[in-house]
């Protein structure tokens, strides 16, 4: 009697946490701010409060008002691939213009308030716009994001100090047309000059163009290095021992499992809210 009721509680268990591999369109939730999607990874039922979030900030092609357009690549697009990224992923849509940084505190608040996560595990990263955004949301809310990365970008912002006090990676491709290399190296430059550069990272992809580093975001590796920082490290040192170049990029989907099924789309109440725990 005891074994079967231990098999049918974990059968229950089994069931609830495939509840929770979903996606959701937040809509009009946040007055003037942005619109977004939260993915809940399938282990959410498990991790709760030790899940981290990642923040993904698209670029200047998927701006507008459909919300399925942030789906075309990036993080939500690799997860339908069949890349694992074990995070609350969240990918708020700019209806155009630079990105917010204050907007972007406004949705990781939004999903603290809905959702069990671990507010010390927070990255951000993106690319050509969302490259400036993830770089200008770093810089200007350090004590809040764990570690970010930035591809093909630059900044909006003249004082880049605040990049220095968090573990950040920058990387771009020399034959980038659409955004120069040299918007990355002025911030790189900076950092170096100030001394303030111990936990930055680097990489000039030679001969990459402007949509070469958009891989990275299918990597395994990525989401290894983003999940090694955490804001209660002590002197936030910056791993370098996870590194990324042109190989990874040119296999970053052979070890995808492809063919799982794609996550399921609800639209309404998060299931598990802050309050209900």
């Amino acid at each position: 009697m005891k074994k079967t009721i231990y098999i049918l509680l974990l059968m229950l268990v089994s069931l609830n946490a495939s509840a929770y591999d979903f996606l959701r369109p937040v809509k009009n939730q946040i007055p003037g701010g942005y619109d977004f999607w939260v993915y809940t990874p399938q282990d959410y039922f498990y991790s709760l409060e030790t899940t981290p979030v990642v923040i993904f900030l698209h670029g200047a092609s998927l701006c507008g008002h459909n919300l399925n357009r942030v789906r075309r690549y990036g993080p939500l697009d690799a997860i339908v691939k069949g890349r694992e990224i074990d995070a609350i992923t969240v990918v708020p849509q700019n209806p155009g213009g630079a990105w917010s940084p204050k907007k972007i505190m406004q949705v990781l608040d939004w999903v603290k308030a809905n959702y069990k996560c671990d507010s010390t595990r927070v990255y951000v990263l993106g690319m050509s716009l969302g490259g400036y955004g993830t770089m200008d949301v770093c810089a200007t809310y350090p004590d809040r994001i764990a570690a970010g990365m930035a591809l093909c970008g630059g900044t909006s912002l003249h004082d880049v100090s605040g990049l220095g006090k968090l573990p950040f990676w920058i990387i771009h491709g020399t034959a980038d047309r659409a955004v120069s290399i040299k918007q990355s190296e002025v911030v790189v430059d900076k950092l170096q000059n100030s001394g303030n550069d111990t936990r930055l990272r680097y990489n000039w992809l030679q001969g990459a163009n402007h949509g070469t580093p958009a891989r990275i975001f299918y990597l395994k590796k990525t989401y290894d290095w983003l999940f090694s920082h955490s804001l209660v490290d002590k002197d936030r040192p910056v791993n370098k021992d996870v590194t990324i170049d042109l190989s990874d990029i040119h296999k970053a989907y052979s070890d995808i499992h492809s063919g799982v099924p794609n996550p399921e789309i609800i639209d309404g109440p998060s299931i598990t809210t802050g309050n209900e725990y």
